[in-house]
C-alpha cells in the first residue's frame, strides 16, 4: 500500500470518528429534548411552525394554529397509516387509528420549541458529515471497497432515520416509534463503527493471535443481544414515567417511580446481570493478559462505562428523576453499545487471523 493510500485511510479515519462523535452528541441533545418534554415544540418537519426559522412568541402564529397542525398530522398520518397497512402491520395501523391522544396538539411554548429546533439542525449538520464520509470514503474503494459501499448504505440510513423522526413527531411520540428511531441511531453508530474499524486494520495490520477469542467473542455478544434488550426495555420505562408525569401534571416528581410497574423492577433488576456478564468478560481478559489491540484498555472502560449508566439509573430511582440525568442515562446505554461492538470487531480480527494462521500450518 503507497503512501496516497495511507493518507486517504488517515482523512477518512479522521472524519469518520469526528461523524461517530457527532451522533453520540446527537443522542445525547435527543434526550435532553426527551426530558424537558420538547419533543412535540415543533408539531412539523422538517419546517417548524412552517418556518425555517420557528417563532418566538405564539403571537407570531394564527388564532388557530394549534387545528392547523393537527389537521397536517392526521394527513401525514392517514399516509403512514395505509404504508403500514401495505406491509402487512395492520395491528400498527389500527393502533396509530384509534388513538385518540395523536391528535393531541401541545400549546406553543418558545423554549421547547427552540430546544427541538437546535436538535433538528445539530442532525442536518450531522447528516453534512455523514455526506463527507461517504466522500472521504469513494477512494478507498482500490483498497477495501466494503469501505464506500458501508459509507453509502449509512448515508441511505440517515436519510431514513430523518423520515422515521417526521412520523414521531406527526404520531405525537408514538412510544414505538420512538423505539425505532432509537435503534435506527445505534445502527447507524455500528456501521460508522465498522468503517472506522475497517480502515483501522488497512492501516494497523494485526499480526498477534489471541488464545480463547471465541469464548471471549460469544461472551461479549451475549452483553450485547442483554444490552439491546435493555434499552427497548428502558424505552418502556420512559413510556411509563411520561404518563404518570402527566396524571401527576408533571408535579410530585418524588411519587413518580411508585407508579411504575413491572417493567421497572425487571429494567432495574436487569441490570445487575449485564453487570456481571461483562465483569467476567473483564476477567476473561485479565487472565489471559489480552492487551493487543486495544482489548483490554476497551474492556476497562465498558465496565466503568457500564457503572456509570447503573450509578446514572440508581440516582434517577432515588432521587425523583432529576431532568439532567435523564440524557446522561440514554448517552451511557449507547456509548456500551458501541464500546461492545468495537470490542467484537477486535475480537473478530483475532479469531479470524487465528484461523488463517491455523490453516497456514497446515498447508
Amino acid at each position: 500500500m503507497n503512501q496516497k493510500h495511507l493518507n486517504q485511510i488517515s482523512s477518512f479515519r479522521r472524519i469518520s470518528l469526528v461523524t461517530v462523535i457527532a451522533v453520540y452528541f446527537l443522542i445525547f441533545v435527543g434526550g435532553i429534548v426527551r426530558s424537558t418534554g420538547s419533543g412535540m415544540g415543533c408539531p412539523d418537519w422538517p419546517k417548524c411552525f412552517g418556518s425555517w426559522v420557528p417563532p418566538t412568541s405564539e403571537s407570531q402564529l394564527p388564532k388557530n394554529y394549534q387545528e392547523i397542525y393537527a389537521a397536517k398530522r392526521v394527513e401525514k398520518n392517514d399516509r403512514f397509516v395505509a404504508q403500514l397497512e401495505s406491509l402487512g402491520f395492520n395491528e400498527k395501523a389500527d393502533q396509530i387509528k384509534n388513538d385518540k391522544s395523536i391528535l393531541v396538539e401541545q400549546p406553543f411554548n418558545a423554549v421547547k420549541t427552540w430546544i427541538e429546533y437546535v436538535n433538528r439542525l445539530i442532525g442536518v449538520a450531522i447528516g453534512m458529515l455523514v455526506i463527507l464520509t461517504v466522500w472521504r470514503s469513494l477512494p478507498l474503494f482500490a483498497v477495501d471497497k466494503s469501505i464506500p459501499v458501508i459509507s453509502i448504505l449509512t448515508l441511505v440510513l440517515v436519510i431514513f432515520q430523518g423520515w422515521i423522526g417526521s412520523i414521531v413527531v406527526s404520531t405525537n411520540l408514538l412510544p414505538w416509534m420512538i423505539t425505532v428511531h432509537m435503534m435506527l441511531a445505534l445502527l447507524i453508530v455500528g456501521l460508522l463503527l465498522f468503517i472506522h474499524q475497517k480502515a483501522y486494520k488497512l492501516k494497523y495490520p494485526v499480526f498477534h493471535q489471541t488464545e480463547k477469542s471465541s469464548f471471549l467473542y460469544n461472551l461479549l455478544m451475549l452483553g450485547l443481544v442483554l444490552m439491546l434488550g435493555q434499552i427497548v426495555l428502558g424505552t418502556e420505562v420512559r413510556e411509563q414515567v411520561d404518563m404518570v408525569a402527566v396524571e401527576f401534571g408533571n408535579m410530585v416528581r418524588g411519587e413518580w417511580i411508585a407508579q411504575l410497574g413491572l417493567e421497572f423492577l425487571i429494567h432495574r433488576s436487569y441490570s445487575l446481570l449485564i453487570l456481571g456478564v461483562h465483569v467476567l468478560f473483564f476477567v476473561k481478559v485479565y487472565q489471559h493478559s489480552i492487551r493487543r489491540a486495544g482489548i483490554y484498555k476497551w474492556s476497562q472502560i465498558l465496565v466503568l462505562v457500564l457503572l456509570v449508566e447503573i450509578v446514572s439509573g440508581v440516582g434517577m430511582a432515588y432521587f425523583a428523576i432529576p431532568a439532567f440525568l435523564q440524557p446522561i442515562h440514554l448517552l451511557f446505554g449507547s456509548l456500551i453499545i458501541g464500546i461492545q461492538f468495537v470490542l467484537l470487531m477486535q475480537l473478530n480480527s483475532q479469531k479470524n487471523l487465528k484461523l488463517v494462521s491455523v490453516r497456514n500450518e497446515h498447508s
